[in-house]
C-alpha cells in the first residue's frame, strides 16, 4: 500500500506541477522543421529555349480526419466516394474504381491523418485531380493535400548534355536527398538551386510527418541562365559527330563551334563510347587537354613569322619523311611527292619533318623565345570558360625534369604538350578575329523573374596575338591548306561554295599503360569559315578505335567540320550582310494601310496608279499587268478585319478602336492573324498579329 501510494503522489506531482514541462517536451520530440526545397532554376538557350526545367510533380494524401470530411457522421464522404473512386479510376489507370473505394474506405475508418494516395502526379493529372468531385471542395471539407516537388527535365535529351549538366537526385548517408551536378548545372549551382524554405511538421504515427498549417517559411526560387548555346548549331554539330563516329567506331569525340567576333560558344558537342556500341555524352572532351598534333603547327608557324625566322617563300628539305635528331626520328604522317619545299607548301603538306627542323634552327640555342610565343597565346592557362573541371594544360620549359634534347622539335607539330581542343580553337578564332583573342564562354545573363542580374560580355583577353604582317601570312596558309591542290584538306573543299581557313591535325596517342603499341590515333581539324569575312570558328577532335584503317584528320574530322560549316552557310551566313541574299522578284507586291498615307508615299516615289478608293479611310495597293491598283478595304466594325500587308501602326490604330487587344511579334508588315478575317468579334477579344 505504501508503494501504491508513492506511484500515485508521484503521478499527481506530475500531472499538477510538471505537466507543462512534459507537455513542451513530447510536443518537441513530435514536431520538427523540415527543409521546403525551391524550384530550380531554368537554363535557357540564347534564343529561349528550355535546355533544362524542373517540371512540377506532386504527392496526393487525404487527412480523413478533416472536420468537413467527418462532420454529420460522413455525410459529405460517403455522398462522394463512388464517383470519386470512378474518377480516380479513370484519371490514373493503375487499380479499378472498387480498389479505390476500398483504400478509401479503409483510410477512413482508421482516421489516419496522411493517407498516401497517390505519389509522382503530374501536374497535367494534378489539374484534372483538383476538379474531381470531394477534392475540388477544398482541404477542409474533401480532406486533400498535395506536396509538391520537382524533377530535372532536359526536353532536348542529349542535345549539349554534359554541358549543360546532369542534376541528378540520391540519397546521402544520412538519408537525405541530394543532388550531384556537373557541366553549367554545377557551375551556377547556388544561383540555380534558390533558397530553402521552412515547414513545420508533426508526427504521426506509422513513421509519418504531416505539415502543420501556417508554419512556413516560403523558399525563394532559382535563378535563371541564359546561355549562348544556339539550339539549331548544336544539333547540328552533334548529329554531324555522332555520324562520322558511328560510322568509324571512335571512342570518343568532341566539336566546338564559337562566334569569331565574340566567343561565345554556340555549340559543344561531347560523345564516347559505351560497351553496347552507343554513344553518350559521358565527359566534356572539349575541355581536357590532350597533345593537339598537326593543328598546333599554327602555334610554330607564328612564332617563326613572328620572329623573322623565316618566310613563307623559304625552301625546306623533307628529307623524304623523316628526320633523325639526338637519337631519335621525326616521321611524316604521309609521303609526300616533293621533298625540296617552300615553308607554305611543307605547312599546308602538314610536315612534322618541316616543322621540327624549322623550330630546331630557330630555336635550338633559346627555347624560352618559342615558349614565350606559347605563353602569349595562353597555352599554359586554362581558357576560363565558365564549366567546372577544365583540366591544365602542361607546356614544358627547359627547366622541368622531363625536358630532352627532342622536346623542342617535337612540340612544333604538337607533342610533348598537352592543351584542350577548347585552347587550340581560341588561337584560331584569333586568327579569324584580326589577332584578337576572345575569352570564351556559355552563359549570357543570369535572370531572376525575367530581369537580368549580371550579364557577361565579350571579353579580350590578347589584344593582338601578332603583328598585321604576320597574321596575313598564317590566313594564307590557313587558307592554302583547303585550296590549294597539295593542301591535306584540298579534297575535302574542292568545288565548295565558299572558302574556309582550317588545318588539320593526326595524332598518334597513348593507350593507358598500353602506350602506342594499339595504333590510336587523334583526328582533328580545326578553322573557320568563311576565310574572308569569318562569323565561326570551329574545332572538331576524334580519338579512333585501335588499328583504325581510317584515321587522318581530313578523313575522320574534316567530314565533320565540312558538315557544319556546309550547314550553318546555307542557314546563317548566305543570308548575311556579307553573303547578300539573291535580290527577291519585285513584280508582285501587296501593301495595306491607311489611304491617305498611300497616297502620300506613291506621290513622293512619282508612281502611276488607278485609284478607286473614293473616301474610303482604307486601302490595299497590288499589281494588276502593269498597272499599279489602289483599292477601298471594307472594314466593318463587328467582322475581325484582314490586316496582311498592314505597318504596325495602322493595324493598332484599326484594331483598338475596335477595343480589341493586340498581342504583337516580330516587326515589318503583318503576315498572319490569330482571329481569321471576317470572323464577329464583340470587342474584348486578343489578337495575336505576327509581323515579317
Amino acid at each position: 500500500m505504501v508503494f501504491c501510494l508513492v506511484i500515485l503522489g508521484r503521478v499527481v506531482y506530475i500531472q499538477s506541477f510538471e505537466g507543462s514541462y512534459w507537455i513542451t517536451q513530447a510536443k518537441q520530440q513530435q514536431q520538427k522543421f523540415i527543409d521546403i526545397e525551391p524550384p530550380r532554376g531554368t537554363i535557357y538557350s540564347e534564343d529561349g529555349s528550355m535546355l533544362s526545367t524542373s517540371i512540377p510533380f506532386f504527392d496526393i494524401y487525404v487527412d480523413f480526419a478533416a472536420e468537413g470530411l467527418r462532420e454529420k457522421n460522413g455525410k459529405r464522404f460517403r455522398e462522394n466516394i463512388d464517383s470519386l473512386s470512378i474518377s480516380l479510376a479513370a484519371l490514373f489507370k493503375n487499380m479499378s474504381s472498387g480498389d479505390y473505394k476500398k483504400q478509401l474506405l479503409h483510410g477512413y475508418r482508421k482516421k489516419e491523418r496522411y493517407f498516401l494516395l497517390k505519389k509522382d502526379v503530374s501536374f497535367e493529372q494534378y489539374k484534372i485531380l483538383r476538379d474531381l468531385p470531394l477534392i475540388r471542395l477544398g482541404k477542409n471539407k474533401g480532406g486533400f493535400i498535395a506536396e509538391e516537388k520537382s524533377k530535372r527535365l532536359n526536353p532536348f535529351g542529349l542535345l549539349a548534355n554534359r554541358t549543360i549538366g546532369l542534376s541528378r537526385e540520391y540519397i546521402d548517408t544520412d538519408g537525405k536527398v541530394k543532388n550531384t551536378n556537373v557541366g553549367l548545372e554545377k557551375t551556377y549551382d547556388l544561383l540555380l538551386k534558390g533558397e530553402s524554405g521552412k515547414r513545420l511538421v508533426r508526427y504521426l504515427a506509422g513513421g509519418v510527418y504531416a505539415p502543420v498549417q501556417g508554419y512556413e517559411i516560403e523558399p525563394e526560387n532559382g535563378k535563371d541562365i541564359i546561355t549562348t548555346i544556339d539550339v539549331n548549331i548544336q544539333d547540328i554539330a552533334e548529329n554531324a559527330l555522332l555520324h562520322t563516329m558511328e560510322e568509324n567506331e571512335c571512342r570518343q569525340g568532341t566539336c566546338i563551334v564559337m562566334e569569331v567576333a565574340t566567343g561565345k560558344i554556340k555549340a559543344i558537342a561531347n560523345l564516347g563510347f559505351n560497351p553496347d556500341g552507343s554513344y553518350w555524352e559521358d565527359l566534356n572532351y572539349a575541355i581536357r587537354a590532350s597533345e593537339p598534333g598537326s593543328t598546333f603547327k599554327l602555334a610554330t608557324m607564328l612564332a617563326l613569322l613572328e620572329d623573322k625566322k623565316i618566310s613563307l617563300t623559304d625552301r625546306i628539305n623533307l628529307e623524304g619523311g623523316s628526320w633523325k635528331i639526338s637519337g631519335r626520328t621525326v616521321y611524316d604522317s604521309e609521303k609526300h611527292k616533293k621533298q625540296d619545299v617552300s615553308v607554305k607548301e611543307a605547312f599546308e603538306y602538314s610536315s612534322n619533318v618541316g616543322m621540327a627542323k624549322l623550330v630546331w634552327a630557330g630555336y635550338s640555342a633559346n627555347p624560352n623565345q618559342y615558349l614565350d610565343h606559347l605563353r602569349r597565346l595562353r597555352f599554359d592557362k586554362i581558357s576560363g570558360i565558365d564549366l567546372l573541371g577544365e583540366t591544365k594544360p602542361v607546356v614544358k620549359t627547359p627547366k622541368a625534369k622531363t625536358w630532352s634534347a627532342t622536346s623542342l622539335p617535337w612540340m612544333s607539330f604538337g607533342y610533348e604538350v598537352l592543351v584542350s581542343p577548347l585552347q587550340t580553337l581560341m588561337l584560331y578564332n584569333a586568327v579569324a578575329n584580326n589577332g584578337t583573342m576572345m575569352k570564351p564562354y556559355l552563359v549570357n545573363s543570369v535572370r531572376e523573374s525575367g530581369l537580368a542580374i549580371n550579364e557577361n560580355n565579350p571579353t579580350v583577353v590578347e589584344e593582338n596575338i601578332c603583328s598585321e604582317k604576320t597574321l596575313a601570312r598564317l590566313k594564307e596558309c590557313l587558307v592554302g591548306v583547303c585550296s590549294d591542290s597539295g593542301g591535306t584538306a584540298y579534297n575535302l573543299f574542292k568545288g565548295s561554295l565558299y572558302k574556309v581557313a582550317g588545318k588539320t591535325g593526326t595524332a598518334l596517342v597513348a593507350n593507358d599503360n598500353r602506350g602506342y603499341a594499339d595504333h590510336i590515333y587523334q583526328s582533328s581539324f580545326a578553322g573557320y569559315f568563311p576565310a574572308e569575312g569569318p562569323k565561326y570558328s570551329c574545332i572538331v577532335v576524334i580519338r579512333n578505335k585501335p588499328f583504325a584503317k581510317k584515321f587522318y584528320g581530313a578523313a575522320i574530322a574534316g567530314p565533320v567540320f565540312k558538315e557544319i560549316a556546309d550547314k550553318l552557310y546555307a542557314m546563317n551566313i548566305k543570308n548575311s550582310d556579307q553573303f547578300p541574299a539573291e535580290k527577291k522578284d519585285s513584280s508582285f507586291y501587296f501593301f495595306s494601310g491607311s489611304s491617305a498615307d498611300l497616297r502620300l508615299v506613291m506621290n513622293f516615289l512619282l508612281w502611276k496608279y488607278k485609284d478607286s478608293t473614293q473616301k474610303n479611310e482604307w486601302a490595299n495597293i497590288y499589281p494588276t499587268g502593269n498597272e499599279v491598283v489602289m483599292k477601298k478595304k471594307n472594314i466593318s466594325n463587328q467582322k475581325m478585319p484582314d490586316m496582311a500587308g498592314m505597318g504596325l501602326k495602322d493595324a493598332l490604330y484599326l484594331l483598338e478602336n475596335m477595343n480589341v487587344k493586340v498581342i504583337v511579334k516580330g516587326k515589318g508588315k503583318v503576315t498572319r492573324q490569330s482571329i481569321e478575317s471576317g470572323s464577329t468579334i464583340s470587342g474584348r477579344e486578343t489578337v495575336i498579329i505576327e509581323l515579317n
